[in-house]
């Protein structure tokens, strides 16, 4: 998870290289993070979080070009990608972790599945043609209800997940997905980048094929741990 949340924070600050985001204090920022979740709890997490702070403000003032816009972007990263990686994390830690975290990727990459089928062949109304031109109210309909139906599969074999639960989880992944998919086409849109990078081929960087699994896996640890 350290080596894709680096990945995917070096192809965000490439998205903005007139803000000199600092990079050091960035990939420092997500290691610490990680590692407060995985030695630690929300406690630990927050207390990196805090320190973050000051630590990118000394660093980008020991580049030579910085200002706000170095550390909104550096922030930014921190905030959006590490903290959703170190949730996960706490999530993996929580008992049956290890099978929430699969449940998060199996609803987020089977809703994105089918709400790329969904729009392409029922998709009429454009969702948000300013942010994303190509997806459409019915693709987010089919996508979320697909999201939902894949947890609640999944929890067909888990004994303890009852049905309620993961239908609750389920809708919960189906809301955040999509919030996630947005907010990266929305940073995109505003840098002109097609694609994040090429770590995954046709496919784009690694912030293409995560954005919306850092939304979903943070929503999944916050209504997991209401329910359970």
């Amino acid at each position: 998870m350290i080596v894709f949340g680096l990945i995917s924070l070096h192809e965000l600050y490439a998205m903005y290289p007139q803000a000199h985001a600092s990079r050091l204090a960035g990939f420092l920022g997500l290691i610490g993070l990680m590692v407060a979740a995985d030695l630690g709890d929300r406690d630990h997490l927050v207390l990196a979080l805090v320190l973050i702070v000051p630590l990118t403000f000394g660093l980008t003032l020991l580049q030579p070009r910085g200002g706000a816009p170095a550390v909104a972007v550096t922030l930014m990263g921190v905030l959006w990608i590490g903290v959703a990686l170190a949730h996960a994390v706490l999530l993996r830690e929580l008992p049956d972790g290890r099978d929430l975290v699969i449940n998060v990727m199996v609803g987020t990459f089977v809703g994105d599945t089918g709400a790329y089928l969904g729009g392409r062949l029922f998709g009429r109304v454009p969702l948000a043609p300013s942010i994303s031109p190509n997806k459409t109210v019915e693709g987010l309909a089919i996508g979320m209800v697909a999201a939902v139906a894949g947890v609640w599969f999944a929890g067909l074999y888990e004994d303890w997940l009852s049905g309620t639960d993961a239908l609750l989880l389920g809708a919960a992944i189906a809301v955040a997905a999509p919030v996630g998919d947005l907010f990266e086409s929305y940073l995109k849109r505003d840098a002109g980048t097609k694609d994040t990078g090429v770590v995954f081929g046709a496919h784009g960087g690694a912030l293409d094929r995560l954005d919306a699994v850092f939304f979903s896996v943070v929503a999944t640890y916050y209504v997991w741990s209401a329910l359970s």
